[in-house]
């Protein structure tokens, strides 16, 4: 079987087709043959990451009913339940010290809406850079932007941005599938680390769709790449789909792991939300969260959703990840 004979190829490293990642994505993810296929993935990761993990936390900003209306979002235009919300610049840099006053995390997260005001985020930017340590990156995770505008954050000193084209992208969201991608180029372009996933997986998405979304990664050169589960809550569109088990997240992160093996630009792979079987299964990556998240009801992720700074280390810990 496949699974058990890309060990064998170009002297243990895989060069995969997509007909090849889609037969390895059609295996039962509760059968010995998925259980193989991670734990190459995991030999394939630590070899390649030199067992080292990535520690990344993200500060969700701000919160409002969003009009790109995502079917899969918390924040979506008639799914969207608790009150706005807005840190003030003081309370992003108070919770920006918190993640990395322990010198624990290797990169910060930003998270605004998709229709944000760009000169609010930039005066974000400046605050935070100031006050977190100089190894620590500043990531962005933010809506559709031109080149200039990445040109800029990264003048200020941002390293990177998290853009994802994501499943049924233009059916399940409002958003634009080409415009995704140009936001792509342009991060890339403007010389920016590009943080991806393949998300958000739900039962009904097709080996095809989720074979092409893997393959984006490394076709654009990603910086990290990842899976991502959907998370169901009451009121949203796509709940009735179910959600995926977690040995079916552990066989997609094992997946991009393998096909992103030829990938010059990958530093990572990360699983969301945080999870110890995809831990041995090929991700060496996981996000600590605070403030909103667009996959908790909660107003507050650190109090619902969102795991610690602290439970991760453990985590990370736990799955061998020095």
């Amino acid at each position: 079987m496949l699974a058990n004979n890309l060990w064998e190829m170009k002297d243990g490293a895989v060069d995969m087709t997509r007909n090849e990642l889609i037969s390895l994505l059609e295996i039962a993810p509760d059968s010995e043959e998925a259980l193989n296929l991670r734990r190459m993935a995991d030999a394939v990761s630590r070899k390649r990451f030199a067992n080292r993990r990535l520690l990344l936390g993200q500060i969700g900003v701000e919160s409002h009913g969003c009009p790109a209306k995502c079917q899969f979002c918390a924040f979506a235009e008639g799914v969207f339940q608790t009150p706005p919300q807005k840190m003030t610049a003081a309370e992003v840099v108070e919770r920006a010290k918190r993640f990395t006053g322990k010198g624990e995390l290797d990169a910060l997260f930003l998270m605004a809406m998709h229709d944000s005001g760009n000169t609010t985020l930039l005066e974000l930017v400046r605050a935070v850079r100031q006050v977190i340590p100089s190894h620590v990156k500043l990531v962005l995770n933010i809506g559709d932007c031109d080149l200039d505008v990445w040109r800029t954050f990264k003048a200020e000193g941002v390293s990177g941005a998290y853009h994802v084209l994501r499943l049924r992208e233009g059916r399940n969201t409002q958003l634009t599938p080409d415009d995704r991608r140009r936001t792509i180029a342009a991060i890339r372009e403007a010389g920016l680390d590009w943080f991806y996933c393949c998300e958000p997986v739900g039962p009904e998405h097709t080996n095809e769709e989720l074979a092409d979304a893997i393959l984006l990664g490394n076709e654009f050169g990603c910086f990290q790449h990842a899976a991502m589960a959907r998370v169901n809550f009451p009121g949203l569109p796509l709940a009735s789909f179910g959600e995926i088990s977690k040995a079916r997240l552990a066989q997609l992160v094992a997946a991009v792991a393998l096909a992103s093996e030829d990938n010059a630009e990958l530093r990572s792979v990360a699983v969301h939300e945080p999870d110890l079987d995809s831990l041995k299964s090929g991700a060496n990556s996981v996000y600590a969260e605070c403030g909103v998240n667009p996959r908790d009801l909660c107003a507050e992720t650190e109090k619902g959703r969102g795991r610690s700074v602290a439970d991760l280390n453990q985590m990370l810990s736990d799955a061998g990840w020095e």
